[in-house]
This record gives structure tokens, sequence and C-alpha cells, in this order.
């Protein structure tokens, strides 16, 4: 059986088994041992050893602190009831009307100022699922509507979102968070155009189909939703306990964290940073690096941080069990970066097999003379083959990384570019139906691939698919704007 073949078939049973349930932790390791055995490309423990924990160990190393503050700041705004305060607010300023909208906007703001997108979907389900139901709307759609808020243009096309998969790309193109802040806004509207275009379409279609909320027995009274949701797996009573209205924050106290994510950003990025002497970083005490590497990743800590000592003192008499917000934000940080970590130290060791020097090239040449299709298309379908967008950028950028950043300054392609490209590339593939945020949201709100995953599809799939040819074609006629 030929190398090619036998990586195939690895990666296909990486996605098979993940979607089963079994850990990444287990997973990864195991068939990056198989793939050295079949392959008889090299010792196995050496690869295990040197290859795959060396490349795993150097992404924690480099993201640790942005998976670690981010975790706790989506706990906290969690717990201090701000997300919720979040959400009410702009639902009940649009009204129920503009359901959809509000919705998706409310999971916007939330993500935009670096909430977990679980986090996201726990606190957003029940607001949702109340208004679509003054609404009449159609409870199937409730996923796609989270989805399009929380997976698409807010983490990967708005510039200066918080989201790891806007930090990846810095240290390996030497930008920013702001990386392409043009392009990415205009990427951004595409998403959001096309994805609230999908759903007002949907929605008006399914309700002369006869889905509406009396028509559609699914659309249970808030018991009966709670005893089916806890049935799937989650039982909505694992919802923060809704406090009461004196001990909610007001909407400007919610809002202001998320403002200081992304202002503290801005300013460290193209203000703070630049004036700082940053010569000692080359001694070889500080890895003989250069601001380019780091700068992004000081930039998104410090935020964090601002925004997380901010946080805790508007909310301090709010936050009652604030050791136990900080531990549980901690410890929920743990589990996506050691899985992400591990689809970084598979892809390692599969780059390491000979075989793979042959699928790089069919992939770098793809899209011919322009890196950014290239580019594109290598993440996506990497993205797509481990189920995950952060999982699949890695590979990409550490196997592949280096070869897009050279044939780009050979074209005079600018780095700003090949980030931004990168980013919204990562929100394609990885949507599909194996997917734990897939998975995740569909099991909160109750519902099945077949009753709901065909418009999350749409809006998280086919529409960055949409903006990343407008992407690509913008800045292969104008350059990084």
């Amino acid at each position: 059986m030929s190398g090619i073949a036998i990586i195939v078939i690895v990666l296909a049973l990486l996605i098979g088994l993940a979607y089963r349930g079994i850990s990444l932790l287990i997973l990864a390791p195991a068939l990056s041992a198989v793939a050295v055995l079949a392959t008889l490309d090299g010792p196995v423990l050496a690869s295990y050893t040197q290859v795959f924990m060396g490349a795993a160990g150097g992404f924690i190393t480099l993201y640790f602190p942005v998976f670690l503050l981010g975790a706790i700041f989506g706990k906290l705004m969690e717990d201090s009831g701000s997300a919720e305060v979040l959400a009410g607010g702009i639902i009940q300023r649009l009204g129920s009307q503009r359901a959809i909208l509000a919705v998706v906007l409310s999971c916007a703001v939330m993500t935009y100022g670096g909430v977990s997108l679980f986090v996201v979907a726990f606190a957003v389900f029940p607001i949702a699922a109340s208004l679509f139901r003054q609404a009449n709307l159609p409870k199937r759609l409730i996923p796609a509507t989270i989805a399009l808020g929380a997976f698409t243009f807010t983490m990967t096309a708005l510039p200066g979102t918080p989201a790891i998969q806007n930090a990846i790309p810095m240290p390996f193109f030497g930008t920013s968070p702001f990386a392409a802040p043009g392009l990415g806004l205009v990427t951004a509207a595409v998403m959001l155009g096309f994805g609230l275009a999908w759903l007002g379409w949907r929605s008006r279609r399914l309700a002369h189909e006869g889905y509406g909320d009396h028509a559609d027995a699914r659309f249970a009274p808030d018991r009966d939703l709670r005893e089916r949701a806890a049935g799937e797996g989650f039982d909505l009573m694992e919802l923060p306990v809704e406090q009461a209205p004196a001990d909610r924050p007001g909407l400007v106290v919610a809002l202001l964290p998320l403002v200081l994510v992304i202002a503290v950003n801005l300013v460290f990025t193209f203000v703070l940073i630049p004036r700082m002497d940053t010569s000692y970083l080359a001694l070889p005490l500080y890895g003989e690096t250069s601001i380019d590497q780091v700068r992004g990743i000081w930039s998104v800590v410090a935020a964090l941080v601002v925004s997380l000592l901010v946080l805790v003192a508007l909310n301090l008499r709010r936050l009652r069990g604030l050791k136990a917000s900080l531990d549980s934000g901690a410890n929920a940080s743990l589990l996506p970066i050691f899985n992400t970590a591990s689809l970084v130290g598979f892809g390692a060791v599969i780059a390491s097999l000979a075989a793979f020097v042959l699928i790089r090239d069919a992939v770098t040449g793809m899209g011919g003379d322009n890196p950014l299709i290239s580019l594109a298309i290598a993440v996506n379908i990497l993205a797509g083959m481990t189920g995950s967008a952060s999982g699949g950028m890695s590979i990409a950028l550490s196997t592949l990384g280096d070869t897009y950043l050279q044939v780009a300054a050979e074209q005079g392609i600018s780095p700003d570019l090949l980030h931004r490209v990168t980013a919204v590339a990562t929100g394609g593939l990885d949507t599909l139906p194996h997917n734990g945020a897939v998975i995740t949201l569909l099991a909160i709100c109750g519902l099945t691939h077949r009753q709901a995953y065909g418009d999350l599809a749409m809006v998280a799939m086919v529409g960055p698919f949409l903006s990343l040819l407008v992407l690509i074609t913008l800045g292969t006629l104008f350059g990084s704007f």
C-alpha cells in the first residue's frame, strides 16, 4: 500500500473515531504511531517523543495563555450574568419581530469580546427558544442562527477578534490581530449578509409550509423542552441560575469588558509595543526571536488581562464564588488546548513522512500560481479532515507556512493578506458533521443533524466559502487593505 493511501486511511480513521466520541488525546498519538509503522518511515518512539510531543509542546507553549485567559474571561462573563444581560439587551431592543437578527447579534457581541462559543451557545439558547416561540419561527433554525453569530465572521474575519483562529497565524506571518482590516470587514459583511438572507428565506418558506410554532410539534412548551433536552444529554438546569434583576449588571457594565478586549488589543498592537525596546528578544534566553513573532500574542494576552481585572472589579459582589469561577474557567481551557495540540502533533508526524511531500506538492499546486488559492484549499482540507478550524490551521501552517510565506514574498503579497485568508479559510470545511462544536450545539438545542444541520451548513460553510472567494478576489486585485 502506498504511503499516500496510508495517510488518507489514517486521516479517515481520525475523523470516524473522533465522530464516535473517542478522545483526540488518545487518537492522535495512536494513529500517528500507526502511520509511522505502516509506512515503515522512521522509529515509532522517536516519532512520538521528538516529533509529536515536540510539536504539541511548542503549540501549548505559544498559545496556552490565550486559551487560559479566554476561558476564564468567558466563565466570569457567564457567572456574573453579563452574558445573559448582553443577549437580553440586544434582543429587547430589536424586538421579537427581528428574532433571528437579535440572536445573531447577541452571539456576535459575546464571541467578538472573547466569550467561548460553547458558553455563548448555552447562554443564548434558552433566550433564543423563547424568542423564536414568540415570533412563531421554527426551532430547527436556532442552531444555524447561533452558528452564524458565533462560528463565522466573529471567529475568522473581523479584525482584532481574540479568537484563537485569528491568533494562530500571527507568529507564522509576523502579523497582528488586525491584519487586513478592510478586507476583514468586507468578508464579515458577506458572511453576515448571506447568512441572514438564507435564514430569512428559510423562515418564510417553513412558515408557508406549516412549520411555525403551532404546527411544529418539536416546538414544545418550556417544561417539555427541558425534559427533551435532558434526554439528549444536556440538562438546561445546568445553565447559570437565573439572577434576580437587582443582581444583574447593567448593560454598560456588561459591555465594557468586551469593548476593552478590542480597545486594549488595538492600543498594544499599534501604540505601546512599537515604542518598546525589544532588542533583548534576540538573546538565547528569550528564544532568539523578534517582536514580529510575539507581538500578536502579547497584545491579546494584555487585552484579556486588563479586561479580566475590570470585569472582576465591576462585578465583585456578583461573583460570590470567584475562586470557583476562576478554577472552572482554568480547567475549561485544558481540554481544548490539549485536543488542538494533539492534532498539531499528529500533523507534525504526518508531515515527517516521505509520502507527505507528494501531498504537500499536490496541495500547493492546486491554486496554480496564486498562493492565496492554494493556501485556502490546504487549510480548508486539513480543517475538514480534523474537524477543527484551529487544528487544521495549525497543521497547515506548521507544515506549509514557510513555503507560502516565501512564495508570497516573491510575488509581493502582503503577510497580512496571507493571515486573513488563512483565518477565513478555517471557517469552511471545519463545520462538517463530525465537528465537536456542531455536535454540541445540536445537542444543546435538542435537535438532530437531519433536522437542523442543512441550515447550519449553509450559514457556517457555504457563506464562509463565498466570503473566501470575495476575499481572495479583492486581495489578488487590490492587495491588502
